[in-house]
Formats: structure tokens, sequence, C-alpha cells
């Protein structure tokens, strides 16, 4: 038996290179990343710069007044590794972990569920579906964690 004849070819192979997404596909994560982006980056921005309203709404979801510029912060961060192209697999594993504690915090205080408690999570499928349609490797990862 040849090595050749030992390796199967075609979609049996699991570790195939995934193939690159078209044009259209990465317009349209693009767009969706986009939104999710424009939304992350206008509320670090209002964290950042302790808007009234921030401070407001923060309190009102029960997290002290002092922790909102270092979430901000954070926020920004995740933000940046996020839209690095080389590290946004990690970021939106990251922003997953972080909005899954705002939907916590929106269960805890018993809000209501498609505007309050859902929200973080069409933020978090924002961003998975911009990066699954713009990044092969996202692809090919999520692909073998459904397998």
């Amino acid at each position: 038996m040849t090595p050749s004849a030992a390796i199967p070819a075609g979609p049996a192979q699991p570790f195939a290179a995934p193939a690159m997404p078209t044009r259209r596909s990465r317009t349209a994560g693009r767009v969706l990343s986009g939104v999710g982006v424009a939304f992350l980056l206008f509320d670090a921005a209002i964290k950042v710069l302790q808007a009234p309203q921030a401070i407001e709404g923060t309190v009102q979801l029960g997290w002290p007044a002092h922790l909102l510029f270092g979430i901000g912060v954070l926020q920004l961060v995740l933000l940046v590794v996020y839209l690095v192209p080389r590290t946004a697999i990690l970021g939106a594993i990251l922003w997953t972990g972080y909005l899954g504690g705002a939907v916590a915090t929106h269960v805890r205080l018993e809000n209501p569920l498609f505007s309050h408690v859902l929200f973080p999570t069409y933020v978090a499928a924002l961003l998975w579906a911009g990066l699954w349609l713009r990044d092969a490797r996202a692809q090919a990862i999520l692909r073998r964690a459904t397998v």
C-alpha cells in the first residue's frame, strides 16, 4: 500500500484546508461585525468618558460606579483583540464570556427577556456571524466543533 492510498481524500479528510470566503461573504461579514462593533464601541466610550447615563445604568444593574472606567477599558481591549484578524477568534470567545456576564446580570434582576436579557446574545450573534462569514479559520473551527 502506498502512503497516499492510506490517507482518504476529499470531504472525509478531517483537517482539510478551509475554503476562502467569497467576496460577498466577506462583505456581509464585515457589515455584521461592524454593527456589533459599533454598538460595543459606543458602550465602551460612554463608560470610559463616565457619561451620566452610563453611571446611572451601571448602578441600576447593581454594579458600583467606580468600576465603570475599568469596564470601559476592558471593552476597548476586547474590541482591539476582536478587530485584529490574527486574534479575531480569541476576541469573539472573550466577548462571548463578557456578554454572558451581561445576560446573567439581567437574569438576576429579572429584566424583560427579549429586550434586556437576550440583547447581549444578539450582539454576540452579530460578532460570531460576522466572523463566520469573513474568516475561513472560524468556519473550520466551528464546523469541527459540531461534528
